[in-house]
């Protein structure tokens, strides 16, 4: 993994429909040595998907939804019990096994509170929870899905960004 390397992990995380020519330009590279770093990449594992971002308000889910989870149950079948049940939600965007005081956290988007109260429903019958906490969020200030690049191993120390 070189800055070339890098750059093109930053440019794909930005716009995955950049043609491979766009890409060779933008790192320096001809284009047949960049697609070359691409497929690399992805059969190295660090790009494992390339996927479109729909605008949530277009397609009606604008409410972010996080439901903290407790549990009594902490044996193998109830969690393959409660991972599979919620493979089931379209709505749960996220999902984490937590360490503290809460076990699971999880983001959900819907429309708005009446089919939250519907999902809520469809949760607590699915499986046990002893509490479940669930916050809406009031406005999203920060969203992305590209993931800071300085901190791999060759890279050298985490810049902050100047603002």
């Amino acid at each position: 993994m070189d800055d070339i390397d890098r750059k093109i992990l930053a440019l794909l995380q930005e716009d995955a429909t950049l043609s491979t020519a766009e890409i060779a330009e933008k790192v320096g590279l001809s284009t047949t040595p960049c697609w070359r770093r691409i497929q690399s990449l992805e059969s190295e594992g660090f790009i494992t998907k390339r996927v479109a971002i729909v605008d949530r308000e277009k397609v009606n889910v604008p409410l972010d939804v996080f439901i903290a989870i407790k549990t009594n149950q902490h044996n193998i079948d109830w969690f393959g019990k409660f991972s599979k049940a919620i493979d089931e939600y379209d709505e749960v965007v996220e999902f984490y096994r937590m360490s503290g005081e809460v076990d699971y956290l999880m983001r959900v988007v819907v429309p708005d509170m009446a089919a939250f109260d519907t999902f809520y429903k469809r949760l607590i019958s699915s499986v046990e929870l002893s509490d479940v906490n669930s916050s809406f969020a009031m406005e999203r200030i920060k969203y992305t899905t590209a993931v800071p690049l300085d901190y791999m191993m060759d890279s050298p120390t985490p810049r902050r960004r100047r603002r």
